[in-house]
């Protein structure tokens, strides 16, 4: 009997612990690593220097004297450096009319060299995913990129494929999110991302001024991704996800028309960037900020921003507001290793670094790949991390911030831990001979060579035969 009453008293006792050790697993298994990436590096035969970049203006029917010197003066001021790459339909010279097989061509080619090799290098076989996410934002087919992955590389029947269009340079934290949403209700998943942007079919051929400055700004590239929540994978992986905060001001209408695919005048399709993109980035960038500092600061740093901030509202209270007045400054650093900034620009790189207080080698990982890959569109963060891997700055333990910024407007990040250290094995950085990185210096040699780019009188130029 008193065993009995035993048994019987501890059955609560015993249904607490299972609840408790489910929800621990349950844990364990929801947390996202990252496996391993692969980023694209396109043939020597695409590569797009400035002096190729002045033919193919010149020979572009719709351009003027004006425009043949607006587009010369934003690619020799831009940052980007002499061995980004371009779609081989350039180099055809057929920008003006490039086909979908074109198109297709370019997304086989790049899906052929970075999801070939990350299998191989893992050793994951195409069978063992559960999940695929393709985010290419400005190519939509049928059938989709997705299904061509599956059949490319025969894909298991219930493997989930989502296909994201539109998203613009932010979608790869896009992706990220959805797979991580995936990992909380699925136990021991492995998710394939491929991030890149098709640029054969969006080559703006018209002198809207707005619209041709993408011509000059985006490059091919590409990223491909194992993700995993397997705990017993987690040995094996190089990051984990911390958090992933997205922002999106599409409700506010110049927000949402400042990165906008449309027609110009004359009917020619094309990307727009308006005059309201730093406005709308900025906006967008402090509302993440907001979002995304108390999930990654210490609670001291969070504590003293937090007590300065009400000082200095006590102190001025019924003052007028002077106009450069001194602003508490929150300090990202002391939650944060290492900063992983979208590489829109070179006025871009600069603002975010402002804006959080970076120093030259805090950024000189973002700066270096808009030298080498120019802007890749979503895949740019991971040319980034690329940089930081192969210079072996990324030890255990370290923080990783990931910041992207996109249409719509979106402004994306997420916090990464460094799961092991890092030593840039088959990093295509590795290929550019990293060693000779950062460069003596980032002056366009076209601009050295054609200082009347800066200064000439428009009224007397003519275009170099």
């Amino acid at each position: 009997m008193l065993f009995f009453l035993t048994i019987l008293s501890s059955v609560p006792l015993l249904y607490i612990l299972y609840i408790l050790i489910n929800f621990l697993d349950t844990r364990r298994h929801q947390k996202c690593y990252l496996l391993d990436y692969q980023l694209y590096k396109p043939s020597d035969d695409r590569k797009l220097p400035t002096e190729f970049c002045g033919e193919v203006i010149k020979r572009a029917k719709n351009l003027g004297l004006n425009e043949y010197k607006f587009l010369l003066k934003a690619i020799v001021s831009s940052g980007i450096g002499e061995e980004t790459y371009a779609p081989r339909m350039v180099f055809e010279g057929r920008e003006e009319n490039p086909s979908h097989q074109d198109a297709i061509e370019e997304m086989e080619e790049l899906f052929e060299y970075i999801i070939g090799r990350l299998f191989r290098r893992t050793g994951v076989s195409p069978t063992d995913i559960d999940v695929l996410v393709v985010n290419i934002s400005m190519l939509a087919c049928m059938p989709s990129l997705s299904s061509r992955i599956v059949n490319r590389y025969k894909m298991r029947e219930d493997v989930k494929t989502y296909n994201l269009c539109g998203m613009g340079c932010s979608a790869s934290l896009v992706s990220l999110n959805v797979v991580g949403s995936i990992f909380k209700s699925k136990k021991n998943q492995l998710a394939l991302v491929v991030t890149s942007e098709s640029l054969t079919p969006n080559w703006y051929i018209g002198n809207d001024k707005s619209m041709i400055l993408s011509n000059c700004l985006f490059r091919s590239g590409g990223c491909a991704m194992i993700l995993t929540n397997k705990p017993s994978l987690a040995h094996k992986c190089m990051l984990k996800l911390n958090c992933l905060v997205r922002t999106h001001h599409g409700a506010k209408d110049e927000s949402y028309g400042c990165c906008i695919q449309t027609e110009d005048s004359e009917g020619r399709m094309g990307f727009h960037l308006g005059k309201s993109l730093p406005k709308a980035a900025t906006r967008a960038f402090v509302e993440n900020l907001k979002q995304v500092a108390p999930k990654i600061l210490p609670i001291r740093e969070l504590l003293r921003f937090g007590i300065l901030s009400v000082t200095l509202k006590l102190l001025h209270r019924g003052q007028r507001k002077a106009v450069g007045s001194a602003r508490p400054v929150i300090n990202f650093k002391t939650g944060v290793d290492h900063f992983c900034l979208h590489t829109g620009g070179k006025a871009v790189i600069d603002a975010v670094a402002h804006s959080l207080g970076l120093s030259e080698y805090d950024i000189e990982p973002a700066r270096m790949t808009l030298h080498r890959f120019g802007n890749t569109s979503a895949s740019s963060v991971w040319y980034v991390l690329g940089y930081m891997e192969a210079k072996k700055r990324l030890k255990k333990g370290d923080k990783l911030f990931m910041i992207s910024f996109g249409a719509g407007f979106k402004c994306n990040s997420c916090m990464w831990k460094v799961i092991r250290d890092l030593e840039g094995v088959e990093n295509v950085w590795k290929e550019c001979n990293i060693e000779d990185y950062p460069p003596q210096t980032l002056t366009n040699p076209f601009l050295e060579k054609y200082g009347w780019i800066q200064d000439e009188d428009i009224s007397t130029f003519k275009i170099p035969e």
